[in-house]
């Protein structure tokens, strides 16, 4: 994640000399990398360990004569070292009580305000000179580094015409970041079931550190292909270097919140990440093409290594929504990273697949009188009664990839008339009626506030819509609102989206008609959800004017 910022060091200082001081690992990763000219290895528990061993380094970078030292470390050791060796220059966020030790001490950002840790390394260069905003991470290998892992892959059965998914099932910080390994292969096995018969063999590789040999053997285990294209395990059997060969020839990367994570995302490789105990905020896999499955359950996220309770936050990642999440990236990689995965998959189908008529577009739905019916309050599973044609309006948007996230006010909490827990079963009832449609939702955003709480994030106000552009990196740009309500509405004006109010609420023609008489109509009005997705294609240019909903096609497949 710091990678960025070490590539705007060279920018910076297009003549100087760039040296990196890390550990063994991060040595590896940067090996080969354009903005480095030299790596120094930091052996923190060899010859470098204890006061005699920091000593030896501090003089040995002293001999160097550097010029500028740039920590990027919090640690209170980087700065010691940078000032022992008498680098004149020493520039850090002023952290760790090492203030005094660093000649240009950096004011720590303001830890209320969440940003990602890219742009927390990208903006310690701003003295320096760095604008704008951080680029995506990127990493470099050889080509005959690529070339023996392809190799390797060969003798293991896997053709360079195969399309390889990577699972990445383990966690070195944790029991508490792991996805259930079931659930991770019950995902490969419906990836490799759809592509039998389309002229396209799908190859899983299992992948992991040293010590989830067992694991990653285990969930080989628990999948159901046959022995053609039985999954390649090298958890534990890979360098770094070797790691990242592996990890470039996927098409498409399953993974927990971990290291593998970020080198795919760098390599510009699909991702699909299971978030847990961690920020997903912070450290999800930076860039467009990738997606994060969670749950927002209230204990998330702790940070903990271990968890204490049920590991909910977990076990309610259901396998239809991160299957969801990888059919979609599968279908829309070729458009979406290029003529180098182009190549990729030029040869896997008969014909080249079409673009998703509305990739990169939002939509964001109302809940009660807009997916299904307000009773005022819905308190319980059993209430929730969806209206004709939801699930086939949202498998429709999601098919033709759309994002679809519900946000909904639930002031029913506060005032004492829901539990939570209720409401927590009512959205599981929710998504179990979509997955059994085929479908998904991309999110599910709930304000619990009582009206008069003046929070941020009931609607009209944005608090919603913000966490889910920043939560799903969606493109506030292209959104659509879809409500039964004014406030749905407004919602829709203050984020920019277009609107449409569909007329299945209680209150629906009493808002209609306030939003005409103030002059501030929605740009469509609908019957129902289904009539809104159709205004929303013919507004996204997908369907001609008249045409009924099912002349779309995308990847040879109605839109129905």
């Amino acid at each position: 994640m710091c990678e960025p910022a070490v590539a705007e060091v060279r920018r910076l200082f297009p003549a100087a000399e760039v040296t990196l001081l890390v550990k063994t690992p991060v040595a590896e990763l940067f090996a080969h990398h354009p903005a480095v000219s030299r790596i120094l290895v930091y052996e923190d528990r060899e010859r470098h360990a204890g006061l005699g061993g920091k000593w030896t380094l501090s003089s040995q970078l002293r001999r160097q004569g550097f010029d500028l030292a740039i920590l990027f470390q919090n640690a209170f050791e980087a700065a010691l070292l940078s000032f022992l060796a008498g680098i004149p220059r020493r520039y850090g966020y002023a952290t760790d009580g090492r203030g005094l030790l660093l000649s240009d001490p950096v004011p720590v950002p303001d830890r209320t305000a969440v940003a990602h840790q890219v742009h927390y390394y990208w903006d310690l260069l701003k003295p320096l000179g760095a604008t704008g905003r951080a680029g995506t991470p990127q990493l470099f290998l050889g080509d005959q580094e690529k070339e023996a892992m392809a190799r390797r892959l060969a003798e293991a059965g896997i053709a360079d015409g195969d399309l390889v998914i990577g699972l990445n099932p383990g966690s070195t910080y944790g029991g508490a970041k792991r996805w259930l390994p079931e659930r991770f292969a019950e995902v490969a096995d419906r990836l490799v079931r759809d592509s039998e018969g389309k002229g396209r063999t799908i190859r899983v590789v299992i992948v992991g550190a040293g010590g989830e040999e067992a694991l990653g053997q285990s969930i080989a285990g628990l999948m159901e292909t046959g022995p053609s294209v039985k999954p390649v395990v090298l958890s534990g059997r890979t360098s770094i270097r070797e790691l990242m060969a592996v990890v470039h020839r996927c098409a498409l990367f399953l993974t927990n919140d971990t290291g593998p994570m970020h080198i795919a995302a760098a390599f510009d490789v699909p991702v699909v990440a299971v978030f847990g105990p961690t920020d997903w905020r912070t450290t999800s896999p930076f860039g467009g093409l990738h997606r994060v499955v969670r749950q927002p359950v209230d204990c998330a996220p702790c940070l903990l290594r271990e968890c204490p309770i049920d590991h909910r936050c977990m076990t309610r990642v259901t396998v239809g929504q991160v299957y969801d999440a990888a059919f979609e990236l599968l279908q829309r990689g070729r458009e979406a990273r290029g003529e180098r995965l182009g190549a990729r998959f030029e040869h896997l189908a008969p014909s080249p697949l079409p673009p998703a008529p509305l990739a990169g577009t939002t939509v964001f739905l109302d809940r009660d009188g807009t997916v299904n019916h307000d009773t005022g309050y819905v308190k319980g599973p059993e209430e929730l009664v969806l209206f004709p044609g939801v699930v086939e309006a949202v498998a429709c948007l999601k098919r033709a990839g759309a994002r679809v996230v519900l946000v909904t006010n639930q002031s029913g909490v506060a005032r004492g008339l829901i539990a939570p827990a209720a409401l927590e079963a009512i959205h599981a009832r929710l998504r179990s009626l979509l997955e059994a449609g085929g479908t998904t939702l991309d999110g599910l955003y709930v304000c619990p506030h009582h009206p008069d709480d003046g929070c941020p994030c009931r609607k009209p106000r944005t608090g919603l819509v913000d966490r889910a552009i920043a939560e799903l990196g969606l493109d506030r740009s292209s959104a659509y609102v879809v409500g039964d309500q004014r406030r749905d509405i407004e919602l829709g004006w203050n984020i920019g989206a277009r609107t449409v109010l569909v007329t299945t609420g209680p209150t629906s023609e009493e808002a209609l008609v306030s939003l005409r008489a103030d002059g501030t109509p929605p740009d469509a009005v609908a019957g129902n959800l289904g009539e809104a997705v159709e205004w929303i294609f013919r507004n996204a240019g997908s369907l001609r004017r008249g045409a009924p909903l099912r002349d779309v096609t995308w990847a040879g497949r109605g839109l129905r």
